[in-house]
């Protein structure tokens, strides 16, 4: 009898937060990984404790997906070294702090090349390979943001997670009886290096502690959603109220209402 190889899946954005979290659960369901962030450093401790606590091979490849160029390197150097990708995490991403209009642009250019633009390329070189096979999983992890209005200073952040969202159901339609599972991941304020790397720690530390969730249950919630097929997978009981009483309430009153509760934990002109 023989034994069926490990399984292989590629996250990007491994190196920290909500994607080093889906990389422990992926290793810890038997998955083989390929890492890849632009923090080779980061990505070298993940693998090694990986091997130590699940016997994981990891291939790790560093890559900046603002680069446009990034995903078809990533694509030839996984088909180089003979890799069937089984599962694809996109995960990358970040947030541009401030007002729209006063980012420069190619923070923004880059913005949506990371979240939109990446994700969408990424999934387009992997998914025929999936498809031919008969199995595998793609993972885009969005934001509760992309499922209610949008205030101050998310201007392409929103857009972005939105965009996922209807990217992953349309891709899911598409695949339906192929083998092919297809979730977007929608989680609340998640404990991670997020809120420090865009300033706003501070602003988002006003919360009440009941709007947060750790990373490790984020990930572990978004995979056993993608393993059900589940279209879109919103974390925590709290995130789900929200996101029905957006979808439920009239856009204008859901407009004013998510404006004065956001003006509460952030003052707007300090990011002017």
């Amino acid at each position: 009898m023989t034994t069926a190889p490990p399984r292989t899946a590629l996250i990007t954005g491994a190196s920290a937060g909500i994607g080093l979290a889906l990389a422990q659960v992926f290793a810890e369901q038997g998955f083989n990984l390929i890492l890849t962030a632009r923090r080779e450093d980061r990505l070298v401790a993940l693998a090694q404790d990986l091997k130590k606590r699940f016997g994981t091979e990891s291939t790790l490849i560093t890559a900046d997906l603002s680069d446009v160029a990034a995903p078809q390197r990533l694509y030839d150097e996984i088909s180089a070294q003979g890799l069937p990708v089984d599962a694809l995490v996109n995960n990358a991403g970040y947030g541009v702090p401030g007002y729209f209009a006063n980012a420069p642009w190619r923070a923004q250019a880059d913005f949506i090349q990371v979240l939109m633009t990446a994700p969408a390329h990424l999934t387009r070189l992997f998914l025929p390979g999936m498809i031919e096979r008969g199995y595998g999983r793609v993972l885009n992890v969005a934001s509760l943001n992309g499922l209610v209005p949008s205030s101050p200073g998310q201007s392409l952040y929103a857009g972005a997670k939105s965009f996922l969202i209807q990217f992953s159901q349309t891709v899911r339609a598409e695949t339906a009886g192929t083998g092919v599972y297809v979730s977007a991941l929608c989680p609340g304020f998640t404990w991670s290096e997020f809120h420090d790397v865009t300033n706003t720690r501070q602003a988002m530390n006003k919360l009440p502690k009941y709007m947060w969730l750790d990373a490790p249950t984020v990930a572990r919630q978004g995979y056993d959603a993608l393993m059900k097929n589940q279209p879109v997978c919103v974390t925590g009981a709290v995130n789900k109220i929200i996101a029905a009483a957006a979808k439920l309430a009239p856009r204008r009153l859901a407009l004013f209402l998510t404006a004065r509760q956001f003006s509460k934990f952030r003052n707007s002109k300090a990011n002017n």
